[in-house]
């Protein structure tokens, strides 16, 4: 083996198992590296591992895959270790968002902010600190990447709790580009782009052409102007309807979004996220738009149908063209390949600790800034201040991450408690906060660390 030992944990999944392993074929740089698929569920292990051995033939087999279930086994040697590990993510995920909604909470998606969230964040902290214990027990020098969610609050469990070197990822940004550039019909290959802020809640502060060297987001926020982004309650029953099933969920996820048209047009600020996210983090979704779609609805049985058409891929007969799968947009295989050979990266986001990248953030908060990647390590970018309201409202994330990072690493369930009443889409109501807190807490028990 030439090449570096990247181990998957949570590699059963259908969030970013193929797709790594994808990447991980289609990175020129990691050619002979070995591949260590790891989950603790030998049937979702074997079918990942099968896809990824007929990924990687079709490839001409330009890494090693192993599988094991042994977390001894599993990062023996590891010199990078990428984990995305939840247990019963869908059943839990309709819990924190239902029975919040039932007391009267104002939340958006109960994945990342409001209420359900504080369940989440301390059921991911809790599982992904037992990851990184196996991780220092066994390849203490490791490069840690965590790509679970709540990501900011998980990345700064991991950042005060271990030693281990890591760093935060997620596509919404590259994704998020993607998107203008496909609707405002840019060639992706020409455009440079800056964005700041915490994950899922992070915005354009610069887009440019590199072939005119023009400044783009002008025109981005021009074209948020259009007629066809007012949602009058006649657009938005509409869109309701629409969102009846499997495929039209998916459509208004990407595409239906007063909640991004309101931040551009109201504040001037362009969102690499959709609706779904950025208002986990906002006061007021529910005000700017009274249709506000819940993407679990789609999320799960899209998950289920990607989990039935790889095991299907991994065991036909039939010539599946795995090689064109090609490599994706996410950026984790690029940074692992700049920190393993030197050749540097400019990684359009990362998830780390402030120290000053941006100013009107509090130091040690997780941050979601650019970065350029070489052997030494993450390098990210200074911003220029944030400004107001957003510095305010990211303010307010800030010091949930705390309590909520705090409550977890102490098994402090009344600090737990206070940071889900401090959440702005909590109901205002304590009694109605400490109804959802305790039925959660009952759903939850074998999962929280109180």
């Amino acid at each position: 083996m030439s090449g570096p030992g990247i181990t998957m944990v949570g590699a059963g999944g259908m969030s970013f198992g193929p797709t790594m392993v994808s990447d991980v074929v289609h990175t020129r740089a990691l050619r002979g590296a070995r591949m260590m698929l790891h989950d603790l569920d030998p049937v979702r292990l074997e079918r990942a591992w099968r896809f990824a051995a007929r990924c990687n033939e079709a490839a001409g087999a330009p890494v090693v895959i192993e599988r094991t279930t042994d977390p001894a086994v599993a990062f023996d040697g590891a010199d990078f270790v990428i984990a995305s590990a939840e247990f019963d993510r869908f059943r839990h995920w309709h819990e924190d968002y239902e029975v919040p909604l039932r007391h009267g909470a104002r939340h958006a998606m109960g994945e990342n902010g409001g209420p359900g969230a504080v369940f989440h964040s301390l059921r991911s902290i809790t599982n992904t600190l037992s990851i990184c214990a196996d991780v220092a027990r066994h390849s203490p020098d490791a490069f840690f990447v965590n790509l679970t969610n709540p990501m900011s609050r998980v990345s700064l469990a991991i950042d005060r709790a271990t030693d281990l070197r890591f760093v935060g990822m997620c596509h919404e940004m590259p994704m998020g580009l993607k998107r203008l550039c496909r609707r405002l019909r840019w060639k992706r290959s020409e455009i440079v782009a800056s964005a700041a802020g915490i994950n899922h809640f992070t915005f354009f502060t610069e887009i440019r052409n590199t072939r005119t060297g023009e400044d783009l987001l002008p025109q981005v926020r021009e074209f948020y102007r259009r007629k066809f982004f007012d949602y009058p309650a006649r657009a938005q029953r509409m869109w309701r309807a629409i969102d009846r099933n499997v495929v039209g969920g998916f459509f208004v996820e990407f595409n239906y979004m007063p909640l991004v048209v309101h931040m551009v047009r109201e504040y001037g600020l362009v969102p690499c996220s959709v609706d779904s996210h950025i208002g986990e983090y906002l006061p007021f979704p529910r005000d700017v738009a009274g249709f506000v779609p819940a993407p679990i609805e789609f999320h799960e049985p899209v998950m289920r149908h990607l989990e039935r058409v790889a095991g299907w891929a991994a065991t036909t007969r039939l010539p599946v063209p795995l090689h064109r799968m090609g490599r994706s947009d996410e950026e984790v295989m690029p940074i692992i390949a700049a920190l393993w050979t030197g050749e540097p990266y400019r990684a359009m986001a990362v998830n780390v600790p402030n120290r000053g990248y941006l100013p009107d953030v509090a130091d040690g908060a997780i941050v979601e800034v650019g970065a350029t990647v070489d052997a030494e390590g993450i390098h990210p970018e200074s911003m220029a201040p944030l400004g107001e309201p957003l510095a305010g409202w990211i303010d307010t994330q800030v010091r949930l991450q705390d309590m909520v990072v705090e409550a977890a690493l102490t098994g402090d369930a009344d600090l737990a408690f206070r940071a889900l009443c401090a959440d702005p889409l909590s109901p205002d109501d304590e009694g109605a906060c400490r109804r959802i807190f305790d039925e959660l807490r009952v759903l939850q028990a074998d999962k929280l660390p109180f």
